[in-house]
């Protein structure tokens, strides 16, 4: 592959990784929920809204920790994943958790876009596990969940 095909792709991934084209971006859906409501769960659904954004950020730290950090070691699954409560203890504690996924966020992409960061080899520390395959993951994930987080919404009666 040449560099400017590389550097188109590098660039895709990131552009989906923030979301937008085929889901709601997940600055929108975070607009729409006030802070009193990230821990009520609709009937129907097993997690707050809060407890599904902790796991869609813990996964894409864990996963940018995977790739940048040679001595990673993963958390268990899946008790690791989840937060132990609904709701964070307090606002502040809801607003960090907020810039924690949006700082992680842009480091992730910041990494993929550095064309010193392979995206075709394995992950020395990985089993086979690519920079470009851990970038899907974090699109795939995060699409999945972003749709979770809206149907929450509209169970919360806050976005139709």
């Amino acid at each position: 592959m040449d560099e400017n095909t590389e550097t188109l792709l590098r660039k895709q991934l990131a552009k989906h990784i923030e979301g937008g084209d085929a889901f709601m971006p997940m600055e929108e859906m975070l607009k729409e929920i006030s802070f009193e409501k990230t821990g009520i769960i609709p009937q129907g659904v097993p997690y707050s809204f809060y407890q599904l954004f902790y796991h869609t950020w813990f996964a894409q730290n864990d996963i940018l920790e995977f790739c940048r950090n040679p001595d990673y070691k993963a958390p268990k699954w899946p008790e690791g994943y989840w937060p132990g409560k609904k709701a964070p203890d307090n606002e502040a504690d809801w607003n960090n958790l907020k810039a924690q996924y949006f700082n992680d966020r842009k480091a992730f992409c910041d990494y993929l876009l550095n064309s010193e960061n392979n995206l075709f080899s394995p992950i020395p520390h990985g089993s086979g596990q690519t920079l470009l395959r851990e970038a899907i993951l974090i699109t795939e994930h995060s699409a999945y969940h972003s749709g979770q987080l809206l149907i929450i919404l509209r169970l919360l009666g806050l976005h139709f």
